[in-house]
């Protein structure tokens, strides 16, 4: 038995091409079954107790990243349903194996004031990836503003205008975009264009004690020895490990789910993976492939030493839709992401020729 969802956190997930919309006659009593059409209403799944608190289900897990995927400063609460007698399948390194009628739910919310990290928060959307026989589906489901009880399918996506109070007190803004259900491979297809999760691996669960509470309540299976498991790096956090393993963290988080040797920028050589230990492929004096507006007239995806020098930093410091890396999941720049891999860039010994 999985047990309760506990306070550790509140899984990442974007919409998918899938099969047609249930209908599901927009009874939330009517449960939504996890192998046919995406249904309508979000409450259809049962997953929550009480949908605008997101209180989860007795048999739905909350969990969270280590380093979560930055999405426009928003607040995400991730959770998990396995079905019973079933678990997440532990790998070393991917992503672990979800059996069929595995449900990830992932909530995007704006807090109403980041200064306040327990007040009011703005629902936005909250994401559903369903394990099914012949792959995963999902979808983006879309709460109307002021009404957080409920949340509409929405196969085009959709632009949410969203406001809120940022950490030095200014008010912000940003035109939030909901992906449409085409969307999905651009970011979920990591290894050899084959959709899957992306957050659940181990060294993103590994922090603060949740892997070993997955493990306990039966969601996690085939674990090896604690001492062998990869660490949960906290790439904000500057006590949780030294400026490069955090910089790596953000970059396997937030690049390297495309920027892999199996990923759909594999052609690009760079390959930015936690795993990845070749100073070329990682970006050090690593020339681009195609040049063109993206490399802003720099000659290496990293220069040693000179963050304003480097591809890496022109790229991710930029909004622009044809330079901005990632392409997909944000209009605006982590300005504490990119000051951390500045940091790290500029750190690094050596010259390029």
């Amino acid at each position: 038995m999985h047990g309760l969802g506990s306070s550790l956190g509140l899984v990442g997930l974007v919409a998918l091409v899938g099969p047609l919309v249930a209908a599901c006659g927009g009874d939330a009593d009517a449960p939504c079954d996890p192998a046919g059409p995406m249904c309508a209403h979000l409450s259809s799944y049962h997953l929550f107790d009480d949908l605008a608190t997101q209180t989860p289900a007795s048999d739905v897990v909350p969990y969270a990243l280590a380093t979560p995927l930055f999405s426009d400063y928003t607040t995400k609460d991730r959770f998990v349903r396995v079905p019973p007698e079933s678990s997440l399948a532990w790998q070393d390194t991917d992503v672990f194996r979800a059996p069929v009628g595995t449900i990830v739910a992932k909530t995007f919310s704006y807090k109403v004031d980041r200064r306040e990290p327990a007040g009011a928060r703005r629902p936005l959307e909250t994401r559903l990836l369903i394990r099914q026989d012949a792959g995963w589906i999902g979808g983006s489901y879309v709460y109307p503003e002021g009404d957080p009880s409920e949340a509409t399918l929405a196969i085009a996506g959709a632009m949410v205008d969203a406001h809120w109070i940022h950490d030095d007190g200014t008010e912000r803004t940003n035109a939030y975009v909901v992906p449409n259900k085409n969307q999905c491979k651009e970011c979920h297809a990591e290894h050899d264009e084959i959709v899957d999760l992306l957050g659940p691996k181990a060294r993103n669960l590994n922090a603060d004690g949740q892997l070993e509470h997955l493990i306990e309540l039966g969601v996690v299976t085939g674990a090896p020895p604690p001492a062998t498991w990869p660490a949960g790096i906290h790439a904000y956090d500057p006590a949780s490990g030294t400026v490069e393993q955090r910089a790596r963290a953000w970059l396997d988080i937030n690049c390297a789910f495309c920027h892999n040797a199996r990923g759909i920028a594999r052609t690009s050589g760079l390959y930015l993976d936690a795993m990845q230990m070749t100073p070329l492929s990682l970006g050090i004096c690593k020339p681009p492939v195609a040049a063109g507006r993206g490399s802003g007239g720099r000659a290496y995806a990293i220069v040693p030493g000179q963050p304003d020098a480097s591809i890496m930093m022109f790229r991710l410091e930029s909004i622009e839709p044809d330079i901005r890396m990632p392409e997909l999941g944000r209009n605006l720049v982590d300005a504490e992401g990119a000051a951390l891999v500045r940091a790290w860039i500029s750190s690094l010994p050596g010259s390029c020729p």
